[in-house]
């Protein structure tokens, strides 16, 4: 029976399977390993043989180098990472990716013996009982967690039934000539690494391209020659994955992308060099011997090890050059790219930077009330397009950061179920200051366009007000990033401090009216102003009862259900209260309304 058109869908089916099997066996592996996996590898890159041990731990487990590089590849982009601590896992990842290769060379050699029992454990035969195995598991679990090893089991065996589905395909390729005649011409090694690149860039998986390799080597047709710059290409066209994975990413997700790309092109620019001086000056004994399983695994393992010890001492230097390839430019980063949506299946990390995006919100409301009611005592020009800007980024930042997380995936614990509520609530009440931000903006903006101005009195009240709401703001920001209920307990006392400054400016604005002491051209934005920086201060005294609430284990978050009288009955709040009503009221108390002052 010759190689025709069904062996080629054998061949393609066969590579399914094993694509399948990998990706399923890894998924199930690393949820087994829990979602500390990803918790752990962001942990330990302090040090870079850490790094480079976890990386080569984390890319045994899941079964792909280039599922690690991506998630490395995610953390930079998140921030949570730098690209130096990158480096290390991107060196252990391209050992542990070796490690497929290994596990297929169990398949390799001839049977030892022809009793039934030695033959059931050959991987290929063994396998069909690890994917019943498996079934029956699956069948019969109730909990994720059995399911998963179910996974591991029916993935592990169908890996290899892939693998002697592809074998018994390529079985004719022995006896054509034209298939040798073929790797021949791939023992041009400029050639051969082309090859193994495109190959490998096609279907994303260096582990599946190497066990391609493996299984065409059983026909007894690939030489040492021919398989050496395959296996080299192989490496390098692994790097598709990050390169995709890193568009649109920040700059450093770019460069990270980049160091795992310089690893392997380096790293095989300087084997094929090295091993092609050698073959010509003293040459090796089984350069035209054809390879087998145990060959082909043993020389990726050999390349991948041996680059990563070159390496090690020049971390630096792929640094560098990760840097010169992507430079820093004058793109801004967007903020919202510590959203990365590979965190979805691990929440821990997913309401760790959805957090520091709601901080990030935080920073711009504080930035953009400051533009709009600075002007305010001053001369200078407020700054509209970047005010424009951060309005433009709470708005959006409101939308982007609720749709990701109600995308997180397996929230089960109770305190994640409440950190979410939480973080829903606040970023809304944040947009909400970004608003009000706004109306003081835009009003200002038309109260100086119609060349109009407030009275020196009512410029003192506004400055007090404005003050009291800033140190409000400050004081909710503040609690909110450290999580800190102590501060933000400090937000009420403040808060109703400015209800009070609210009514004292009103009734003195109003009797300004009353007196001819201000136009109702010039006393309509004044009230307007005050009522919007009182609504500030509410959405202030919100987001630090939902932080209280968060800190004191609150099951629902809601400002009517906190007990703020029991609060106000306690010295605490009282000592505060007395503080602050001594900084600001009696600042308005001190203010007199000149006679005759027209606004």
């Amino acid at each position: 029976m010759g190689f025709d058109m069904l062996s080629v869908v054998q061949l393609i089916g066969g590579l399914a399977l094993f694509i399948y099997g990998m990706t399923t066996m890894g998924k199930g592996l690393e949820r087994a390993a829990g979602s500390k996996l990803e918790k752990t590898l962001e942990k330990m890159t302090g040090n870079v043989f850490k790094a480079l041990l976890m990386g080569m731990v984390v890319t045994m487990v899941i079964q792909s180098s280039s599922a690690t590089t991506v998630m490395v590849v995610g953390f930079v982009n998140a921030g949570i990472m730098t690209l130096r601590q990158s480096v290390g896992v991107i060196l252990g990842a391209n050992i542990g990716t070796t490690i497929t290769a290994q596990i297929l060379r169990l398949d390799g050699g001839a049977a030892v013996s022809e009793n039934l029992f030695m033959q059931m454990l050959k991987p290929k035969n063994l396998a069909y009982v690890i994917v019943l195995v498996g079934v029956i598991i699956m069948m019969l679990a109730k909990k994720r967690r059995t399911r998963d090893i179910a996974d591991i089991f029916s993935g592990f065996g169908i890996l290899f039934i892939g693998m002697s589905v592809m074998e018994g395909a390529v079985a004719p390729l022995a006896d054509l000539p034209q298939f040798a005649q073929l790797f021949a011409a791939i023992s041009n090694p400029v050639l051969g690494v082309l090859v193994g690149t495109l190959v490998t860039a096609i279907i994303q998986s260096s582990s599946a391209s190497v066990g391609i390799l493996q299984a065409l080597s059983t026909t007894g047709a690939i030489t040492y020659s021919a398989a050496i710059p395959i296996i080299l290409g192989q490496n390098i066209g692994t790097c598709i994955t990050a390169f995709l994975s890193s568009l649109g990413g920040s700059k450093n997700a770019r460069r990270t992308a980049m160091v795992h790309f310089y690893f392997n092109l380096i790293g095989s620019i300087v084997f094929l060099v090295g091993t092609y001086a050698i073959q010509y000056t003293v040459g090796f004994p089984f350069w035209d011997a054809a390879i087998d399983k145990g060959g082909i695994a043993n020389f990726h393992t050999l390349f991948n090890v041996t680059c990563t010890l070159l390496f090690l001492p020049f971390t630096g230097l792929l640094v560098k050059l990760a840097a010169w390839s992507v430079p820093s430019g004058d793109v801004q980063e967007d903020p919202l790219s510590k959203l990365e949506p590979r965190f979805l299946t691990t929440p821990s990390l997913a309401l760790e930077q959805a957090q520091r995006c709601i901080a990030d919100m935080g920073e711009a409301a504080k930035q953009n009330f400051h533009l709009a009611t600075d002007p305010l005592f001053s001369n200078a020009v407020p700054n509209e397009e970047i005010f424009r800007e951060q309005e433009s980024f709470l708005d959006r930042a409101e939308v982007e950061i609720a749709r990701y997380l109600t995308n997180v995936h397996n929230i089960r614990s109770v305190d994640q179920r409440r950190q979410t509520a939480e973080m829903m609530h606040s970023l809304s009440d944040f947009e909400k200051i970004g608003d009000y931000a706004q109306n003081i903006f835009t009003r200002m903006d038309e109260f100086r366009q119609a060349e109009l101005c407030f009275t020196p009195t009512a410029v003192q009240e506004l400055r007090t007000m404005c003050e009291a709401v800033g140190e409000a703001l400050n004081l909710t920001v503040e609690g909110y990033v450290t999580r800190s209920a102590s501060v933000a307990r400090t937000v009420e006392p403040l808060e109703e401090v400015v209800d009070t400054l609210k009514e004292r400016l009103k009734s003195r604005h109003i009797d300004r009216l009353s007196n001819s002491e201000c136009t109702m051209q010039v006393g309509i934005p004044f009230l307007d102003i005050v009522h919007d920086l009182e609504k500030i201060s509410d959405h202030c005294s919100n987001i630090a009862i939902y932080t209280i609430q968060l800190c004191e284990g609150a099951e629902e978050f809601d400002t009517h259900a906190y007990a703020k009288q029991a609060y106000k009955d306690t010295e605490q709040f009282k000592e505060k209260l007395r503080f602050y009503q001594q900084k600001y009221v009696t600042q308005i108390n001190a203010i007199e309304s000149p006679d005759g002052a027209i606004g």
